[in-house]
């Protein structure tokens, strides 16, 4: 006769099945909930310490922008004492300048000339004055003419003036300023007389 196992074999297996498949289960959420809570902390530090970095980043640059706006304001402090020595350096060099074109006024009047106005704008020079003749007005613009330190004499306005005498006039002229590195060396009128 066959036997017949009547016990509910079936159901313990279900129920074994069903055990090793919550355990499983269990297992893998556990192993999910622990790997999202590493994975979650992993990249929750990663941003904490970027977000260092960042912080870091920002007040470097707030210092780079600072230095930057110092440097800026010494590179126009720089560039004004630069103007002002360049400046400077342009009033001194026309100190003599002025003292030149003086000393070849000087030179290049003729007696009975007399100036009255001076003006000077820019390399041209305005005159205004009184000679006792026009031979002498004449005579000054050869002379200026001659001069190393000017040229183009223009003679803008003569007219009839008793100032210095009968024959005097008064005059306006202009001439133009030459600019020369260096003075020409002036010779001794003596010294041809002296030599011989």
């Amino acid at each position: 006769m066959a036997k017949i196992n009547l016990l509910p074999w079936r159901e313990a297996l279900r129920a074994e099945k069903k055990k090793e498949f919550i355990t499983l289960v269990c297992v893998v959420l556990v192993v999910a909930v622990i790997s999202a809570f590493g994975w979650d902390r992993l990249v929750s530090s990663q941003i904490e310490a970027q977000d260092g970095r960042n912080a870091i980043l920002k007040a470097e640059i707030t210092k780079l922008e600072k230095q930057v706006t110092e440097i800026k304001e010494l590179k126009k402090r720089r560039q004004d004492l630069l103007d002002r020595m360049q400046v400077i350096q342009e009033l001194q060099g026309n100190r003599p300048e002025i003292v030149r074109i003086y000393d070849e006024f000087v030179r290049a009047v003729p007696d009975g000339v007399y100036f009255t106005k001076m003006t000077r704008k820019d390399k041209q020079v305005s005159l205004e004055g009184y000679a006792e003749s026009n031979n002498r007005v004449s005579a000054l613009m050869r002379q200026l003419d001659a001069s190393y330190k000017f040229t183009e004499p223009n003679l803008t306005k003569v007219q009839a003036n008793d100032t210095l005498g009968e024959d005097g006039s008064r005059f306006e002229m202009r001439v133009k300023i030459i600019n020369t590195p260096v003075e020409p060396e002036v010779q001794p009128e003596n010294a041809e007389g002296d030599a011989q």
